[in-house]
């Protein structure tokens, strides 16, 4: 155990955490907003599938890593676009949609790859965003070259953090997206278009589990796998619960689970042979399952969450 913790108090250690938290950061906040406006999103795992291989596949053909970017952008908001229609048009169960948005996006991911690429013996691979260090910031010790010597979108989940948190507390937007996941009646009766504002929600929410799934194959790995996406946006909405539906909290329990994930590849890779590595791949899940189970019993939904507007019932 003494080489666990000589890696953990090492600078590389707390730059890991950052790189696992960004995506977790921004498919959490996607799923936070659409919540926030009573739309539970159970598609966030293949809607980042499919936004991972958009992106890794527009950066490989165009060479534009931005474009890449832009495109898994794009592809999230249009599945985001896809579950509000079920679920906010047509008022259907939002569970039900969310495993078809899942089910219809990593299958699709699937295919369009092996029509796109093939079956490659070498899976391909692109050249990835670089680390971008910030003068004078990134001379800082310790806290410098961890934080401010990463990649432009790791700096970008860091500024999303308190803009989301504006936008939701300090914008009639935000609170109009709050009304219609608290009492969407008393929303429609002070003129706040319920659908309009969950459509919105949900599509915001879609684009920002795009930027999750861009940062996984343009980022972290610099390539697309069946596996890139790995269980995170099921992480995501327990992190939500976990972070009681507020950005900050959910940034924070972004960077714990983050910082448990770090901790099992440093144990991974401290010779403790004997334990099977998959003991150690569970350290995260298990934790997340543990913190549910105990912040879930005082957590407080939104009110209107899992329900369907209709304005002609009442």
């Amino acid at each position: 155990m003494s080489a666990v913790f000589e890696q953990i108090f090492q600078i590389g250690f707390l730059a890991a955490i950052i790189r696992i938290a960004t995506p977790l950061a921004f498919a959490t906040l996607g799923e936070m907003f659409s919540e926030r406006a009573g739309v539970l999103n159970l598609g966030i795992e293949g809607i980042m599938l499919l936004c991972a291989m958009a992106g890794f596949t527009a950066a490989s053909l165009s060479g534009s890593l931005w474009l890449g970017v832009l495109a898994a952008v794009l592809v999230g908001a249009l599945m985001g676009a896809l579950h509000a229609f079920f679920t906010v048009a047509l008022g259907l169960s939002q569970h039900v949609c969310g495993i078809g948005v899942t089910l219809f996006s990593s299958g699709l991911a699937y295919f369009l790859y092996r029509l796109i690429f093939g079956q490659q013996s070498v899976p391909p691979s692109i050249d990835g965003f670089k680390p971008v260090p910030i003068p004078l910031l990134s001379d800082i010790p310790v806290l410098g070259p961890a934080v401010f010597n990463q990649f432009t979108l790791v700096y970008l989940a860091i500024i999303a953090v308190p803009l989301a948190a504006f936008v939701l507390y300090r914008t009639p937007w935000g609170l109009s997206v709050r009304m219609v996941g608290e009492n969407p009646r008393a929303a429609d009766s002070a003129g706040v278009s319920v659908i309009a504002t969950r459509f919105q929600a949900v599509i915001l929410g879609g684009a920002l589990m795009g930027l999750a799934g861009a940062f996984l194959t343009m980022a972290q790995f610099n390539a697309f796998t069946f596996g890139v996406v790995s269980g995170r946006g099921w992480v995501a909405i327990a992190l939500v619960v976990f972070g009681r539906w507020d950005p900050w909290r959910s940034a924070g329990a972004a960077l714990l689970f983050a910082f448990v994930d770090a901790l099992q590849l440093r144990m991974q890779a401290s010779g403790l042979g004997h334990i099977p590595y998959e003991a150690f791949l569970m350290l995260p899940f298990i934790f997340t399952i543990v913190a549910m189970a105990f912040m879930s019993r005082n957590a407080v939904a939104p009110s209107a969450l899992l329900k369907p507007f209709r304005r002609e019932e009442r």
